[in-house]
This record gives C-alpha cells, sequence and structure tokens, in this order.
C-alpha cells in the first residue's frame, strides 16, 4: 500500500465511530482468510441485521466489521454488544473485499460466523491477537 493509501485507511479508522482498536494488515487478512474457510465449509450470517440477530442468540463464534461502512453508526452497537456476550471481533479495511471473502458480488458491512468448519485454530489465532490488540 502506497502512503496515501495508508493515510487514507488511517483517517477512515479515526472517523468510524465504532472502532475500538486498530487491526493491523496481518490480522486483517487472516480474518478474510477465516471468512472464505467458513463460506467453503462452515456457516456464516451477513448483513448488520443477521449479524446482530446471530450475536443477540448467542450463535456467533466471531464477528468481522468492515471499518468502510457508511454512515459508520451503522455499526455503532456491535462492539459493545459483542463485548456483552462474549464474542470476538475484529475489523477488516474493505466492505467490497469482505463481501468477495464470502463468495457475495456486492459489498458486507459485517458477517458472523457461526460455524467456522476446519477454520477453528485460525479463529482461536484471531481471536487470541485482538484479546491482546485491546489489552
Amino acid at each position: 500500500m502506497n502512503d496515501d493509501g495508508a493515510r487514507h485507511r488511517k483517517e477512515v479508522i479515526k472517523m468510524s465511530v465504532f472502532v475500538k482498536f486498530e487491526t493491523p494488515k496481518e490480522l486483517s487478512d487472516k480474518a478474510y482468510s477465516l471468512a472464505e474457510i467458513a463460506r467453503d465449509g462452515g456457516k456464516i450470517k451477513k448483513g448488520t441485521n443477521e449479524v446482530t440477530k446471530a450475536v443477540e442468540r448467542g450463535d456467533a463464534a466471531i464477528v468481522i466489521m468492515a471499518v468502510d461502512v457508511n454512515p459508520p453508526e451503522i455499526l455503532a452497537h456491535m462492539p459493545a454488544l459483542c463485548e456483552e456476550r462474549n464474542v470476538t471481533y475484529v475489523y477488516v479495511p474493505s466492505k467490497a473485499e469482505l463481501g468477495n471473502a464470502i463468495g457475495l458480488d456486492k459489498p458486507t458491512a459485517s458477517i458472523a460466523i457461526i460455524d467456522v468448519g476446519r477454520g477453528k485454530p485460525l479463529c482461536e489465532e484471531i481471536a487470541q491477537a485482538v484479546k491482546a490488540l485491546k489489552n
């Protein structure tokens, strides 16, 4: 990523009201990979309404949110809800890339992985990394 791209990403993260910690690129890439694995052998809920329901019901193993949603208030409730329900959440930079990772032609603001399938070790690795970032 060039300097302009990195600067823009930092600005997007700063202005997003729901972003509680900055996610390193390496961790975002792992989250996209986990989404791809779950797409092929797990179970996913997509879109903020479905994700909210999955977290409230205790079905979500992990939530992945895009930081480039507009307006950012769409996801403003999600981090607090995830923390209340003890669900790991992580941020990725692009809603378009998140949509692509789960096989959609359109962007998606957030996904909840219900069944991580073969991605269980990767999900646990992401959860540990997120825990370290939040402390």
